[in-house]
Parts: C-alpha cells; sequence; structure tokens
C-alpha cells in the first residue's frame, strides 16, 4: 500500500541529466540522478552510447533501487549519456513511461527524458491516432518523438526542432542519438536546466547540486528557448524560437528544488531564508511565542530566515523519518493518521509547554497540516501558530506541478479563517503573492509563473481541466 502518497503535499517533477565527452558516462549520470532523486522517486532510467549503438535500463524505484546490479550500470557503455528521474503524473506508474524513452528514427536510435507538461498533448495526440501513429506509452513525453517521426525534414534535428515549435507548455529535455547529446528548453523557462563542465566534457542537469555531486563547474543555465548541441565538433547553441518573457515555476524557490541548487541563477537557500524573513517582517509571531520551528525538511531554510527576522530561537522540534520508500506494508491494526506518523514525529521535550511559529512551504489540501498541528499538540505545545512562505494555493497547475484539481485545494473553498479553524491552529498568516514576487530574484529580468495562486495562466491550456493529466 503506498501510504506515503497520501501525504498532503506538492509532488515532485521529473528530473533530467545529460552527460557529454566524459568516460563512463553512465556512472557519471548515476550519480546525477541520485543528487536529483527529490525531483522524482517513482523510476529511474539511463541510456548511454558508444558512438555505434545505445544501451538502456531503466526500472521502477530509486535510483539505487533501479541500478541496485552493478553490472547493469558497467554495462551502459560509451562516453555520453542521459537520465531520468521519473514521478508518474501523466500516464499510470508503469514500466512502458519509464524515461527515458528510446524509439527508432528513420535516422537511428534516438532517447529522449522530460521534465515538464505538455498543455497540448491530449488535442495533439487525438490528431496523430486519427492520422494512425501508434501509441507506446500514456506518457505526454512521447508526443514530441511522435511528431518528429512524421516530419518530412532531412536531419534528425531539424525534425526535433519542428516538433518543438508545435508543442505547447513546459520542458526541459534531454535527448541522445548515437553520435551527438541535445539539451533544449521551452520558450518560457518553466522548469529549470542548467550546463555545467567537467575533465573537458559538458553535463546538464535539472539542478546544479548534480553538478556539485560528480564535481562538475556550474557554467551557466540552459536558456528560455535555447537548443544546446554537443557532439564531436564541440558544443554550438542557438535559439529555435524567440524566447517569451520568462515565467520561471515559483515553486522551485519555495519547495521544488534543492536549498543547495543554484536554479534560475540564484542559489534556493539564499531565496528561501530571504522569503522567512519577509514572512516575519509582514506577519510576525504574537509576544508570547518561544521558539520558531519548521516542518522538515523543504520548510527548513524559510524557517531560520524567520526566526533570524523575528529574533525568535528556532528549534528542531518535529523529526522526519528519511528512510520511508514509496510503498512500505501497514501493520494489520490500523494506526490513526499512520501516514503523518511515520514520516513526522514531535520531539516532547522540546515542545512540552512551549508556543510555537510552525513554518511551512504550502498548504495543498490541508490534512497533512492538520495531523501535524494535532501531533505538535498532543506533545504537549501550548499553543501553534503557522506561518505559510507562499501565498494559498487556489489553482490547478498544467506546466508539471502535481496539484488536484481545484476542489481538492482547501483554499479554493474555505476562507483564511476557515482554514485555520480545520487545521486547528491558533493563528494562520500566508505570504501575499507580492511579497513573494518581492522576494525572489529579478536581477536578469527573471520573470515567474504564479498562476497556482492567481489563476493568471501564462500559455493558454488547449485541454479541459476536468480530464487534463499533469507531468512528465
Amino acid at each position: 500500500m503506498d501510504e506515503s502518497r497520501n501525504i498532503d503535499a506538492v509532488r515532485p517533477n521529473c528530473a533530467v541529466v545529460g552527460v557529454w565527452g566524459l568516460p563512463a558516462a553512465a556512472n557519471i549520470a548515476y550519480l546525477g540522478l541520485y543528487a536529483l532523486q527529490h525531483r522524482g522517486q517513482e523510476a529511474a532510467g539511463i541510456v548511454s552510447t558508444n558512438g555505434q549503438l545505445l544501451f538502456r535500463h531503466a526500472a521502477k524505484g530509486l535510483v539505487a533501487d533501479a541500478f541496485r546490479d552493478k553490472a547493469v550500470l558497467n554495462s551502459l557503455e560509451g562516453g555520453a549519456a542521459i537520465g531520468h528521474n521519473r514521478y508518474s503524473t501523466t500516464g499510470p506508474s508503469s514500466e512502458q513511461n519509464v524515461q527515458p524513452l528510446l524509439v527508432e528514427d528513420r535516422s537511428g536510435s534516438v532517447a529522449m527524458a522530460h521534465n515538464g507538461n505538455l498543455v497540448n498533448y491530449l488535442p495533439l495526440r487525438k490528431f496523430l491516432e486519427e492520422e494512425g501513429s501508434l501509441f507506446r506509452t500514456t506518457s505526454d513525453s512521447e508526443l514530441i518523438l511522435q511528431l518528429a517521426a512524421r516530419s518530412h525534414t532531412p536531419t534528425f534535428l531539424d525534425r526535433f526542432l519542428e516538433a518543438l515549435r508545435m508543442v505547447k507548455g513546459a520542458y526541459s529535455l534531454t535527448l541522445l542519438t548515437r553520435n551527438s547529446l541535445i539539451a533544449a528548453r521551452d520558450p518560457n523557462g518553466f522548469r529549470p536546466l542548467c550546463l555545467g563542465q567537467k575533465d573537458g566534457g559538458w553535463v546538464v542537469a535539472s539542478e546544479s547540486c548534480a553538478l556539485d555531486l560528480i564535481g562538475a563547474t556550474y557554467i551557466r543555465d540552459v536558456e528560455p528557448g535555447e537548443v544546446i548541441i554537443f557532439d564531436h565538433d564541440g558544443m554550438r547553441n542557438f535559439r529555435f524560437t524567440p524566447p517569451n518573457k520568462p515565467t520561471h515555476c515559483i515553486f522551485e524557490y519555495v519547495y521544488f528544488s534543492r536549498p543547495d541548487s543554484r536554479v534560475f541563477g540564484d542559489n534556493v537557500d539564499k531565496t528561501r531564508r530571504k522569503l522567512g524573513h519577509i514572512l516575519a517582517k509582514y506577519h510576525p509571531a504574537p509576544a508570547d511565542v518561544d521558539f520558531v520551528m519548521s516542518v522538515p525538511d523543504s520548510s527548513n531554510t524559510a524557517a531560520l530566515g524567520y526566526a533570524h527576522e523575528s529574533g525568535l530561537p528556532f528549534e528542531i522540534a518535529l523529526i522526519r523519518n528519511h528512510y520511508v520508500g514509496r510503498t512500505f506494508i501497514e501493520p494489520e491494526q490500523k494506526l490513526r493518521d499512520f501516514g503523518v506518523k511515520v514520516k513526522f514525529n514531535p520531539v516532547i521535550g522540546v515542545l512540552k509547554g512551549k508556543r510555537v511559529i510552525l513554518v511551512d512551504d504550502s498548504i495543498v489540501r490541508g490534512t497533512t497540516l492538520k495531523k501535524l498541528v494535532q501531533h505538535i499538540r498532543e506533545a504537549g505545545a501550548l499553543a501553534v501558530h503557522v506561518r505559510i512562505s507562499s501565498p494559498p494555493v487556489r489553482h490547478p497547475c498544467f506546466y508539471g506541478m502535481d496539484f488536484p484539481s481545484r476542489e481538492q485545494l482547501a483554499a479554493n473553498d474555505m476562507t483564511l479563517e476557515e482554514i485555520c479553524d480545520f487545521i486547528a491552529a491558533d493563528s494562520l498568516e500566508y505570504l501575499s503573492v507580492e511579497e513573494l514576487v518581492s522576494g525572489v530574484p529579478h536581477e536578469n529580468g527573471q520573470g515567474y509563473c504564479t498562476a497556482c495562486f492567481t489563476g493568471k495562466y501564462p500559455i493558454d491550456n488547449d485541454e479541459d481541466e476536468g480530464t487534463i493529466k499533469l507531468g512528465c
């Protein structure tokens, strides 16, 4: 039974890695995926090339599970590879949807890994199926390969670019042929993708923490609307379409990315701390509060910022069990709130007799936070004041975040006071949209997508909200 999926949280989207010009590239891709495990825990895969053939291994489970047999990793030959961590939101969590996808193009074998969501997936898939296309998966990622296969342009690169100009939505992509690696990012730059160098070779990854683990040097982000090609002639890049005004996913700073990563050109830790400072400045703690605590781990940095700005101590008062897998066996005797209890446990010695500020990054359905507040009170806390380092989530996302439907979002049909009553907190306050936007970087002209808070979508959705399937 997959209890962990019932825990109320924003679901991670996928991760991609690409390696070019380095010995044992698959091993480097493996380490990159390991660093990016937080972005997808349901499946992992790697495709490599030795210049003649492509080799693939992909399986359900964590990276370490998918590549438990060292011989499997060693069988992925060559000096170039791409990898993918999957969180299934389009299509079921099945073997056929595990990436990288590997197909035969008329130019040869092609593999692709995708992070994002295509908002015109359903109408384009319907059109292709009516024209006779046979799909191997239920993933929106396959659509790009199917569109490329229909193109009559002479080279695979031309066919790929033609496909990109037909799709709409969010995508950070890596593609591998027997003699090239291609990286591409959508014109809005919704999802992150960065470029690094190591020992004369090149690495692309969803977040810079992957570069850190393998000893690569961060060079820059792949720009919105940019394609980068690595082959035996070196590296070349160009814009395949004029970039739109950047609309980076602001939730990468709020929740998704690791705090030690650099995304959209800036450090996540620095931004989250700033959000915590802003939260304390505009939504201060009552006078009788004893300390600030977080919901680990994604809220730790914002809580530290809140504590610093407010002058209150920061205490570790919730312990997270980091060894909860995607699935585990529930005991025969049903335990109340088992899914939350197995993941978080209050520290009674810290909480007993105290009044606390509990900082969290977001509220989706509110059910987990309700149980956490209850457990904190049961541990002896006299008061629990909740502060959220993002605005109320009122709208679904069509660009790669697995938010539930609007009807399931707590802030859709409840007022602030009603949510506070629902989670049984003594008080509840959020950042406003304006406060959040003021806390994220703008030095390089960045713009951000805030549609999940405002309902203002930067790209029109071509699919009915009731039937759209999200994710990579």
